[in-house]
């Protein structure tokens, strides 16, 4: 399945050509400035699968578990796109509120939620972990 998205602006644009690996809401103190909520929704794809248009910036972040984060955003608008783990190569993280249509996205686990907001309520039937969820 095809599915597009865009900046705020509309200068960066991508198109992904598959399913994702997953999708999570992640509670972090990075991504609730970064998104400037109470967290992030994120959809992890193999990055071959996506086609970015536009031209992009990059914060060279630390992210809690103290690994490597390249975010990646819009120079114009400011919206943020996505996030490239160099410790995990061959996928890319999309900002899930970037794409066109949001109506297919089911997150199936919520993680870093040792810094969730207090009053954010996670409904059951979905994994939680209090930091990244475990690989392998």
């Amino acid at each position: 399945m095809s599915r597009t998205g865009q900046c705020l602006c509309g200068q960066v644009s991508y198109q992904l050509d598959g399913d994702p690996i997953v999708t999570a809401v992640c509670h972090c103190k990075n991504c609730q400035r970064q998104a400037g909520s109470a967290f992030s929704v994120i959809v992890l794809v193999h990055e071959s699968a996506l086609d970015v248009r536009g031209d992009l910036r990059t914060y060279e972040d630390t992210a809690d578990s103290g690994a490597k984060l390249e975010r990646k955003f819009c120079p114009i608008c400011g919206s943020a796109m996505f996030s490239v783990q160099p410790s995990s190569p061959g996928t890319i993280i999309i900002k899930a509120g970037t794409f066109d249509d949001v109506n297919w996205l089911k997150p199936v686990a919520h993680v870093w939620c040792a810094s969730a907001q207090p009053w954010v309520e996670i409904g059951e039937g979905v994994a939680k972990f209090p930091g990244n969820a475990p690989t392998g």
